[in-house]
């Protein structure tokens, strides 16, 4: 035993030494040579640990604590360990996640939710404190189960696949009575924040959007355009339970942007209501696919 995990630390060690060189010299390229060092240091833990157990990793802790620093802790070797386990799980060492994204991910126990994570910060390149946000939002827990199966079995995405259940909208007044109005005047304070509990490319074009229909003028609370899935996105907003008088009313305004407003090549135009209260029933029945019914939540 002691030859074999004095050969193991040795090359721990080593590896290490590398990577404090390589720090203290080189500008470029840290992160990703971090993560390699990491993930090589990761599988010989990983080794000594399914043999010898926690002991092992705590003297191998101290050793490099005399010779590194503080830093290289007990709780960091398992952190580079379990970061090695995740990576045979999740195959990519993208650019654009660092090591310290990958540690905010360590404590989460599904693997389905980590890729989701991963795929959000490649595609919207997501920063630490916004990764640490999102999770903390519970991003992933709020997506539709149907969107979560087709991640899980990288089948193609809608326009509407993301968007989160329920919507967390900013209350920075603490609003208690709340009309669509006020709900109107939440959302457009805070409409970066509202586009990113919508999911990935969305614009925005208008509120209180007029059209007009025979000699009738109406207004669609909020219209967006999605420049990844090139369609139009009409949202309606409701402050009480979901019914199907909404259903119709959303279906004319998005019949009439695809009359009158949408390129011939932009997709068919997507619905959305945000409710007080989903009706499952009115969805199910509803003749249009287009239209999705999510619930709001003031924050």
């Amino acid at each position: 035993m002691k030859n074999e995990t004095e050969i193991i630390y040795n090359q721990i060690e080593n590896k290490i030494l590398n990577h404090e060189i390589y720090q203290s010299v080189k500008d470029y390229s840290k992160a990703k040579e971090k993560m390699k060092t990491y993930l090589e240091i990761g599988e010989l833990i990983s080794s000594v640990d399914t043999k010898y157990g926690k002991s092992i990793i705590k003297e191998y802790s101290n050793r490099l604590i005399t010779k590194f620093g503080k830093r290289y802790s007990v709780s960091l070797l398992y952190k580079i360990k379990q970061f090695y386990i995740i990576i045979q799980k999740v195959p990519t060492l993208s650019g654009k996640l660092t090591w310290s994204h990958w540690y905010e991910m360590l404590s989460i126990d599904d693997i389905n939710k980590i890729k989701y994570y991963v795929y959000q910060c490649e595609i919207n390149n997501i920063d630490v404190r916004g990764l640490r946000s999102i999770i903390k939002a519970n991003e992933y827990e709020r997506l539709n189960e149907e969107t979560k199966l087709k991640l899980i079995n990288k089948e193609e995405n809608n326009v509407v696949d993301f968007v989160k259940n329920p919507i967390l909208i900013k209350n920075s007044y603490n609003y208690e009575n709340i009309s669509e109005k006020l709900l109107q005047k939440l959302i457009l304070e805070n409409i970066t924040s509202f586009m990113k509990e919508l999911g990935t490319g969305f614009s925005f074009i208008d509120n209180e959007y007029k059209i007009k229909v025979g000699d009738r003028y109406n207004y669609i609370d909020l219209l967006f355009y999605n420049f990844k899935y090139k369609c139009f996105v009409v949202i309606e907003l409701k402050v009480n339970e979901l019914n199907s008088s909404h259903t119709g009313q959303i279906q004319n305004y998005m019949n009439y942007i695809d009359n009158e407003v949408k390129n011939i090549d932009d997709n068919k135009t997507a619905g959305i209501i945000i409710c007080k209260k989903n009706n499952q029933y009115v969805i199910q029945y509803c003749s249009d696919d287009r239209i999705i019914s999510r619930e709001y939540e003031l924050v």
